[in-house]
């Protein structure tokens, strides 16, 4: 029995905590190894530790957090486009299994993109000491490659496709739909900034932040997939409609009427 007014309202907001928190658990715990090694770049105290560091977390980041993150969009998708009600623990595992390969090879090229791209980053701004066009330059492809990730993984889990379709189809997704990947933006960087604004809010990282980044980044993702639907379908019709009338000229050509109102042919 559904139960409704407050108390409905409070079970559905448990719930919605309960799917966040364990999908969001399930990504933390299948990434391990990539958290343990980044984890200590927080308390580095040379750039040669952060450097070492961010190079082994990217070598490991393509075979654990990226078919983790894939995983966990396969659920947001099912949660975005209705199916509220999946079993979390098999929808994960099943996405984790079949996205694996994909997400492992398109994760090696985003890893090793953003490995070189923050590298160069920290070289300048520690031989520079000061920000100007470049950095900010380097901050803006950083967060176009960001965006383009988050797009790959959403069509990972929407489309067969091969893997350079779909990272090719990512970035021409980002760079064509510029109002849908700065809500990406927005959206998913408020809750990261969040997430990490305060000590004591640093619970929502292994419970909520990336769930949430995920749900937020498939909503967009699939509000450009919605919109392209609809124009393909209204394409189609007007090419049918295109084709009917061409079809109907060339048989009142071949059917002309004859003077008692019947048609003979030619």
């Amino acid at each position: 029995m559904e139960m409704k007014g407050m108390m409905g309202g409070f079970y559905k907001i448990s719930e919605w905590i309960m799917r966040l928190s364990v999908t969001n658990i399930l990504m933390m715990v299948c990434s391990l190894p990539f958290i343990l090694v980044l984890f200590p770049v927080m308390f580095a105290e040379t750039n040669d530790q952060v450097l070492s560091n961010l190079i082994l977390a990217g070598i490991l980041a393509p075979f654990t957090l990226f078919p983790a993150i894939a995983a966990l969009f396969g659920v947001a998708r099912k949660w975005v486009m209705g199916e509220v009600d999946v079993p979390l623990l098999k929808t994960f595992f099943k996405n984790y299994k079949e996205g694996y390969k994909q997400a492992m090879l398109g994760g090696i090229l985003y890893a090793v993109l953003f490995t070189i791209l923050i590298v160069d980053f920290r070289v300048y701004l520690s031989n520079l000491g000061s920000w100007g066009i470049v950095a900010y330059l380097f901050v803006a492809l950083i967060v176009l490659v960001g965006v383009s990730l988050l797009n790959f993984f959403s069509m990972l889990v929407h489309y067969h496709m091969k893997t350079l379709q779909l990272l090719k189809n990512a970035l021409l997704i980002t760079i064509g739909r510029p109002l849908r990947s700065l809500s990406t933006v927005v959206m998913c960087g408020f809750v990261i900034y969040i997430s990490f604004s305060s000590p004591k809010l640093m619970f929502l990282v292994p419970f909520f932040t990336g769930s949430l980044v995920a749900v937020i980044a498939f909503w967009n993702f699939y509000g450009i997939y919605t919109k392209l639907q609809l124009q393909a379908e209204k394409a189609a019709e007007a090419e049918a409609e295109e084709e009917r009338k061409r079809l109907e000229e060339d048989a009142a050509i071949m059917l002309p009427n004859t003077e008692d109102g019947h048609t003979s042919i030619k």
